[in-house]
């Protein structure tokens, strides 16, 4: 464990500082609070379905996408759900309950945000990051600590497989699987928030037991969490109002004069 420090912010002076841990790597920090992703979608208008004392369940705007969150079933976690659509196969896709909330947000928070004309490529972000390849019967990269993984099997054709996990000392600690219809983009969007180096921020009596993490203790006063998490609200909101601006200039647009994206996604 490093050196604790006083976690540089701001804050109002007297307030009493809570002992809080940085923890890397990130896939093994544990899950962290659901409302990192939450109240993100909450601040982005999705529709909060809960019910007291039961799951999680957000539906979006359109009722296209729910994302829920289950502790009460085996082996229980997220579940986020796609509806078929005219341009879209319906999917699915299953994160472990230890799956980090800030790695489940990589594909959450991208939900709420236009897809982009560039190809996904899943596996960029993680070549970017140092992880390693292997090439047998699946497709797998490897994390540089050897400690997670990001394995594609493709069984026939249009039949992809996506399969992602963790583990520590003491065995698997979390997996999640995709659908072979789950979005690319999606997916990349996931492993993208899996490969971030930057570690993550964990209360005290949540770290887990293990002797693969590294950890940073710091001082962090209740008005600087407030603000990042306001932080984090605001950014939501600032994306909804650019994303429903671009739907109603779109809708003005006289009927020939838009751009045409084929399946591809590419504007042409």
């Amino acid at each position: 464990m490093r050196q604790s420090k006083q976690w540089a912010g701001w804050g109002a002076a007297g307030q009493q500082a809570q002992q809080h841990y940085l923890v890397e790597p990130r896939h093994l920090a544990g899950g962290g609070d659901l409302r990192h992703v939450t109240e993100y979608l909450r601040a982005s208008g999705w529709k909060d379905r809960s019910k007291s004392g039961g799951p999680v369940v957000f539906d979006s705007p359109d009722k296209s996408v729910r994302i829920g969150y289950d502790p009460f079933t085996q082996p229980g976690g997220w579940t986020i759900s796609g509806k078929k659509t005219a341009h879209q196969d319906a999917w699915h896709a299953t994160f472990g309950r230890h799956t980090p909330v800030e790695i489940v947000a990589g594909l959450t928070d991208t939900l709420l945000t236009p897809r982009t004309a560039h190809a996904p490529n899943v596996w960029e972000p993680l070549l970017q990051q140092g992880w390693e390849t292997e090439r047998g019967q699946h497709f797998t990269a490897r994390s540089p600590d050897g400690d997670a993984f990001v394995r594609f099997h493709q069984s026939d054709p249009g039949q992809t497989h996506w399969w992602v996990g963790a583990r520590n000392e003491h065995g698997r600690v979390w997996e999640a699987t995709f659908t072979p219809t789950t979005p690319m983009h999606l997916v990349q969007a996931f492993s993208t928030a899996l490969a971030d180096p930057e570690p993550v921020l964990r209360p005290l009596g949540h770290i887990p037991p293990s002797q693969r993490i590294r950890t940073t203790s710091v001082s962090v006063l209740p008005s600087q969490l407030g603000a990042w998490q306001q932080a984090r609200i605001t950014a939501a909101r600032a994306a909804t109002w650019t994303r429903n601006s671009f739907a109603t200039q779109r809708s003005r647009t006289p009927p020939g004069t838009r751009p045409y994206a084929g399946q591809s996604g590419r504007v042409r």
